[in-house]
């Protein structure tokens, strides 16, 4: 009886900690859900004895811009997951900026989960994670990147040419202009990938990173009762020409996919042939991440 109380307890700290950032931050760039669906669970646990518990973490971004003098602004983003025992336990946070190399980002990342430790255990933290970030974030962008600048400006006209591949998960899809909207936006995009209508839905596109987050942006505007980017690969493409962007598809054009259960009238999903699909084009893998429940 006694653990199922403080799960609860946790799992209430939990949202009032959210609602808190949505108020403080309610622009869409500063603080942003990435998965609705794993806070209307956790919300439902909270409101109702007999749910289960949630099967995934509340994941969210912060973005954070410090003050520095002297300097452009720099934009910090921290990528929040709240295990289930948080505040018992810490945070996941992993801080980014396109400024840090790799050695600078792991460096800040063991330095804020030092300070946490030593000063938010138990405690809900993502304020003083987020204020430790804006403190102190930009002093890891060191010496040796300043000193360097004309290599900096020789880099930035290279630009790195990125491949993305987003996994989208929707309540449902049964509207035929949603579904005629997505096949002729991902055409115009140069998209390839695949969108199986019915409950739920998915749709998978991928190309380059600039078009998919236009693609992403169209789609979310459209009224849904739930939709979120499920997982997201993002590759760094050498030289960026037509064939390199080719070489990493996995599918050649957009198509729909309807794969009916026995002639269910297209609602219902036969998510066995869905995984055989998925599996043919090699990503057997992102079939956990929609319908496998994960580990706590």
């Amino acid at each position: 009886e006694s653990t199922e109380m403080t799960n609860r307890e946790e799992a209430e700290i939990q949202i009032s900690e959210l609602d808190l950032l949505s108020s403080m931050f309610p622009y869409e760039e500063e603080f942003f859900v990435t998965d609705q669906l794993a806070v209307a669970e956790l919300k439902n646990y909270v409101e109702n004895e007999s749910a289960e518990m949630p099967s995934s973490k509340v994941q969210f971004i912060l973005n954070v811009k410090p003050e520095v003098s002297n300097a452009p602004t720099v934009e910090f983003s921290m990528a929040c997951a709240l295990p289930f025992k948080y505040p018992a336990v810490l945070p996941e946070i992993t801080v980014r900026s396109s400024l840090l190399s790799r050695s600078q980002q792991l460096h800040l990342n063991s330095d804020l989960k030092t300070y946490l430790m030593q000063n938010c255990s138990g405690e809900p933290c993502m304020l003083s994670a987020r204020e430790w970030v804006k403190d102190h974030a930009a002093a890891y962008i060191d010496k040796e990147l300043s000193s360097s600048s004309a290599t900096t400006s020789n880099a930035t006209q290279s630009e790195v040419i990125m491949f993305t591949r987003l996994w989208i998960y929707s309540h449902h899809i049964y509207n035929k202009q949603k579904r005629k909207n997505i096949i002729d936006w991902a055409k115009e995009l140069s998209l390839s990938g695949f969108c199986m209508p019915g409950k739920p839905g998915v749709v998978c596109v991928e190309g380059l990173q600039s078009s998919c987050e236009e693609f992403w942006s169209r789609v979310r505007r459209l009224t849904w009762k739930r939709i979120l980017i499920r997982h997201r690969e993002d590759v760094s493409l050498e030289g960026g020409g037509h064939a390199e962007i080719q070489k990493q598809r996995k599918f050649s054009t957009l198509e729909e996919k309807c794969f009916d259960a026995h002639g269910a009238r297209g609602n219902h999903m036969d998510l066995g042939q869905l995984y055989r699909f998925l599996e043919e084009k090699g990503c057997a893998d992102i079939f956990q991440m929609y319908f496998g429940v994960e580990g706590h």
